[in-house]
């Protein structure tokens, strides 16, 4: 038994994302006699991705987990071949790819941005390896390179060479641009990158704007609570967890440091506490997560689960119970004081969301968690329409501006609280 602990060693994440593909193609295949899948795929190749475009109304269940599959593979083969480290921030950026590619990603539009990040890493002289998380987190502009196929007055070729240079210049401002915007929310929010594509996304649809070219808002949602997309996963948070428990060795030790940990980025707690605590906190922020949309009268719609998957996938990287509660609650306590209700498709997208802004329940309380649950609620309703729908991540987008909102005010208030202490004592 020792020898397989040692043969393990290191290997355990790459397993698991091993079995969350194959976990993905069992999902595909059980929904097999639905649709032809190759009729699902086409529509959602071919379909534009702007916000919102659930994938489950508009091409079926089997083309959209069969979408999911390739497109978390397409990450997964780029960990591999670049021989990247698997840690916290990997199974973030797998995990939000596997989740958008439910509505919005898909193998073609997103390549050119890749490509792009690619030709800035061998511009700098750096190997993609060292830009890849910047490179798939920024495939959130995918819908970007849809939309010029679709938006520009050229022909389709032309349209089709405009769109993939698009996603060139993307994928190439990207890497220097969410340096930069790190420094502006102090790593309180989780989703940075989602904020320096928000901006990106801002100004070249503006650009866009004023040559008259503009999109259409998009509304394709399915309504409904299927259970077995419920019962498939909890059974995949279910096997996180003891996954992570069996790594353990039966202890709940590290799962309890984890919770200790305000979350603040960089906060990867595979490399902090180990991969199984990490697994295993996984599993309780993926259950919770879906239990609120389901308490609450939430869809199980193609956004809702890429949601509860991204929160899934975060819990490796800041947020644990503890600090995505408060933030959460804050959430759902803004609609008691809105017109929106808990089934209002942004409201169940930003419950799951909110783990965005765990770092700050983790760093100044739970009230401060519950106040940027409240803002994040207010702000993610009206910000989709800065850039026509084509940033996948306006969650990171909104998340963004309420750290850069309230953690400033928070710091000073802190300070001045322990002053008063110190000169008290």
């Amino acid at each position: 038994m020792q020898d397989w602990w040692e043969r393990m060693e290191g290997k355990e994440l790459k397993l698991f994302c091993l079995f969350t593909l194959l976990y993905l193609c069992g999902a595909f295949l059980a929904y097999l006699p639905e649709a032809p899948l190759w009729e699902g795929m086409k529509k959602i190749i071919f379909s534009r991705d702007a916000l919102i475009t659930d994938y489950f109304e508009l091409a079926g269940y089997g083309a959209a987990f069969l979408n999911a599959a390739l497109v978390f593979g397409i990450g997964l083969f780029h960990m591999w071949y670049l021989k990247v480290s698997f840690t916290g921030l990997t199974l973030a950026a797998l995990f939000i790819n596997a989740g958008y590619a439910l509505w919005g990603k898909n193998p073609v539009n997103i390549l050119p941005i890749l490509a792009g990040t690619a030709l800035y890493a061998r511009l700098h002289g750096a190997s993609l390896g060292r830009y890849i998380y910047t490179a798939l987190f920024g495939t959130c502009l995918a819908p970007f390179v849809t939309e010029m196929v679709f938006l520009l007055p050229f022909s389709r070729i032309q349209n089709l060479g405009i769109a993939a240079a698009a996603g060139i210049f993307i994928g190439f401002v990207l890497p220097p641009l969410s340096v930069h915007t790190a420094s502006m929310h102090m790593g309180y929010n989780l989703f940075n990158v989602g904020f320096s594509a928000g901006i990106l996304a801002f100004i070249m649809v503006s650009t866009l704007k004023s040559f008259g070219l503009e999109s259409e808002p998009v509304m394709i949602w399915r309504a409904g609570r299927p259970a077995g997309i419920a019962a498939g996963l909890y059974v995949f948070f279910l096997i996180a967890f003891v996954y992570g428990w069996f790594l353990c060795r039966g202890s709940f030790e590290s799962l309890v440091k984890i919770m200790k940990h305000p979350g603040r980025a960089v906060a990867d707690f595979v490399l902090m506490d180990g991969a199984g605590g990490t697994l295993m906190n996984m599993g309780l922020v993926g259950s919770i997560s879906l239990t609120c949309i389901l308490l609450t009268g939430g869809d199980l719609s193609g956004p809702v689960v890429g949601a509860v998957l991204t929160a899934f996938g975060f819990a490796a990287f800041g947020a644990h119970v503890k600090n995505y509660v408060p933030v959460l609650a804050g959430v759902y306590l803004s609609t008691l004081m809105t017109q929106f209700e808990t089934s209002t498709p942004g409201i169940q997208l930003a419950s799951a969301f909110a783990v965005g802004l765990a770092p700050i329940a983790g760093q100044f309380g739970v009230l401060a968690g519950v106040i940027a649950g409240i803002l994040h609620s207010f702000l993610v309703m009206c910000t989709a329409p800065l850039y026509g729908g084509l940033n996948l991540y306006n969650n990171g987008f909104s998340a963004g501006w309420v750290a850069i909102f309230m953690v400033p005010m928070l710091e000073s208030f802190m300070q001045q609280f322990r002053g008063r202490k110190r000169r008290r004592t």
